[in-house]
């Protein structure tokens, strides 16, 4: 297994955009929104660049983390910020056509909730919210200014947390709502095996958890053959410790946006219109 990733020509395009102007920014900019199950963070997007216009701000995620708790927390950064703009926010959840499918570390209230809907409402309507998984804006990141930039053909992003997320992207082109985490591996629930908390909860060293992760890339990779794997969540910090030990036909890179990732992947929607 290396390291490297296959060349490509795909031009890497976006709208122009120069500083950021009162209230609402100028062409090429967006707010981002990225909603974890402990925090909450937004910033203004040059999505051009992938800059971060304005400082990051997080605020912690309510408890419980109903839809009007965490609206109020979107409207909360919007109105800081003095946004006016296009808006895009991340959610932990399968997410179509706006409302929530499933809940991941929030609130099971949000099952079945227009999400859209409910943060449009929360910062006064000037500006419709587009709200998608997390893990699929953390791709589209990734895609545009990361790991993949310029990269052709199958991408996969895996996301390695409290459980695993995933984001498949074909020639840049986003096809939502994967789940893989979800697939079966041992009989039992790939991410309940793989993900980064197992480790953690039963204190596994990274030799031994990478076995388990190498057996459940190894599945994806049967499945999708992609031209690339790009590893995500706080365990790609330390991908030296594990990625090397993988077996996989398929290209490994770590994600390089990290903590910002999923602010500009959700700008990017946003901007773009890429909600599912």
């Amino acid at each position: 297994m290396t390291d490297t990733s296959p060349s490509s020509h795909r031009p890497v395009s976006g709208p122009t955009s120069g500083a950021v102007a009162a209230a609402g920014g100028t062409t090429g900019q967006a707010f981002g929104i990225d909603i974890g199950g402990t925090g909450i963070k937004g910033a203004v997007v040059d999505t051009a660049s992938g800059q971060l216009v304005t400082e990051r701000k997080r605020i912690p995620t309510p408890h419980p983390a109903t839809p009007d708790a965490v609206a109020a927390v979107v409207a909360e950064l919007v109105g800081d910020a003095g946004w006016t703009g296009r808006i895009g926010a991340t959610f932990p959840a399968v997410i179509k056509h706006g409302v929530a499918q499933s809940a991941a570390n929030v609130d099971q209230a949000w099952v079945g909730t227009d999400a859209d809907a409910i943060f449009t409402k929360a910062v006064g309507g000037s500006s419709e919210v587009l709200v998608l998984n997390d893990a699929d804006a953390a791709g589209i990141a990734e895609d545009r200014f990361g790991a993949a930039k310029g990269i052709d053909g199958v991408v996969l992003m895996l996301t390695f947390g409290t459980g695993i997320g995933s984001a498949l992207l074909i020639n840049g082109v986003l096809v939502p709502n994967t789940e893989l985490g979800h697939l079966e591996l041992d009989g039992h629930d790939a991410e309940s095996r793989a993900a980064a908390s197992v480790r953690d909860e039963h204190g596994m060293s990274y030799k031994k958890w990478a076995k388990r992760v190498n057996a459940y890339m190894q599945h994806v990779e049967r499945l999708f053959t992609p031209d690339l794997f790009i590893v995500g969540g706080g365990v790609s910090k330390n991908a030296d410790k594990w990625v090397p030990l993988l077996e996989l036909n398929t290209p490994v890179k770590p994600a390089q946006l990290l903590n910002d990732a999923g602010i500009v992947g959700a700008a990017i929607a946003a901007l773009e219109n890429l909600g599912e």
